[in-house]
């Protein structure tokens, strides 16, 4: 459906207005449907997130900071993130043998667990883009990347 039936708006300031709003609206939309696949499993996106690295590193400690730095959410407090998934016994956090001012967090078995569970929903996501061929998927891919610089 088209921006201006969803958001019952007939114009805007100009195209790139359009563009922005129209970008707004999609992520919200798609962060509505990951959120409704997230919430029978009591976690966050964010959450989500942190496990999602944490699986990447294949069992291999990483600090807060880097974990932070990985984030789609640079605004969220991943101490307290990682303070309920260990509470949840889906991390570890232990102090860095090399310095111990750093916290290390690596996923637990239990962790890897509820993604494996989570898997087939979050890659059914990829419905979303089934209007889209290929093409048009790569496409806006470099679009999208070539927004941001």
């Amino acid at each position: 459906m088209r921006l201006e039936e969803e958001i019952l708006q007939d114009s805007f300031q100009s195209e790139c207005h359009r563009a922005i709003l129209n970008i707004f609206y999609t992520y919200h939309w798609l962060v509505e449907r990951l959120r409704t696949i997230l919430k029978p499993f009591g976690i966050t996106m964010q959450q989500y997130n942190i496990l999602r690295i944490l699986r990447g590193q294949q069992r291999q400690p990483i600090g807060i900071q880097e974990i932070q730095r990985r984030m789609l959410d640079k605004s969220s407090d991943v101490s307290r993130l990682v303070d309920r998934l260990v509470r949840r016994k889906l991390v570890t956090r232990t102090e860095s043998q090399a310095d111990r001012r750093r916290k290390e967090v690596v996923i637990t078995e239990q962790g890897l667990r509820l993604l494996e569970r989570l898997d087939p929903q979050i890659q059914a996501m990829d419905q979303v883009c089934r209007t889209l061929s290929d093409r048009e998927v790569q496409l806006l891919n470099e679009l999208l990347d070539k927004l941001r610089g």
